[in-house]
């Protein structure tokens, strides 16, 4: 654990040397007033953004499993995340909808939102993400299926390229019976359907 907490703190201090050259590049002097702490700000902001990294979704998941008969639906909606585009390094925001149908097994409500934080703090694409997310509670909890709906808004879209600030990417990954049948699907759909596209986000 010490060895591993040194070479985050190096790291950290290698970042943190790298915005300052990129300041400089932008024609900045990072030695003015209101920049001299801001190397050491972003780096710190980044190995926050980025912690994902360090973090294991199995392991999240461990510990939380329960045995239980339940047949119904577990819909999670409206999983606040923030996650960094890897094209332009720009947040992406919005919310998460995630539900899984059990098969003599649940696991512990807060451990979803958990997982979801895992892979969205990292350097990601949507559609990854989503799949990501999928797949892991797929996996670990080995239920009928997992549905998985994220809204997001992208700063890189919003302020630079086409610069569409009300744009809302929806992404879905649909797993066992949720792929398979269409009542289950449209079920799941309906619980997290709003009155107005992207109105959550």
């Amino acid at each position: 654990m010490s060895g591993e907490k040194d070479l985050i703190e190096t790291n950290t201090d290698e970042i943190q040397a790298l915005i300052e050259q990129l300041l400089v590049h932008l024609g900045e002097n990072p030695t003015r007033d209101g920049l001299v702490k801001t190397p050491e700000r972003v780096a710190k902001a980044f190995r926050f953004f980025t912690e994902g990294y360090q973090q294991d979704a199995e392991e999240v998941l461990n510990g939380a499993l329960f045995p239980i008969e339940y047949d119904e639906m577990v819909v999670i909606r409206d999983i606040d995340f923030f996650s960094l585009c890897e094209h332009h390094l720009l947040p992406f925001y919005g919310k998460c909808h995630v539900a899984y149908l059990p098969n003599g097994r649940i696991v512990g409500l807060s451990k979803i939102p958990r997982v979801v934080e895992v892979f969205s703090r990292r350097l990601q694409v949507q559609e990854r993400l989503t799949v990501q997310i999928a797949e892991a509670l797929q996996q670990k909890l080995n239920p009928q299926g997992v549905a998985v709906v994220m809204e997001a808004r992208h700063l890189c879209m919003m302020m630079r390229g086409v610069e569409t600030p009300n744009a809302v990417a929806v992404t879905s990954s649909m797993q066992g019976v949720f792929q398979s049948q269409q009542q289950t699907r449209e079920e799941f759909l309906n619980l997290i359907r709003r009155s107005g596209p992207g109105s959550g986000v």
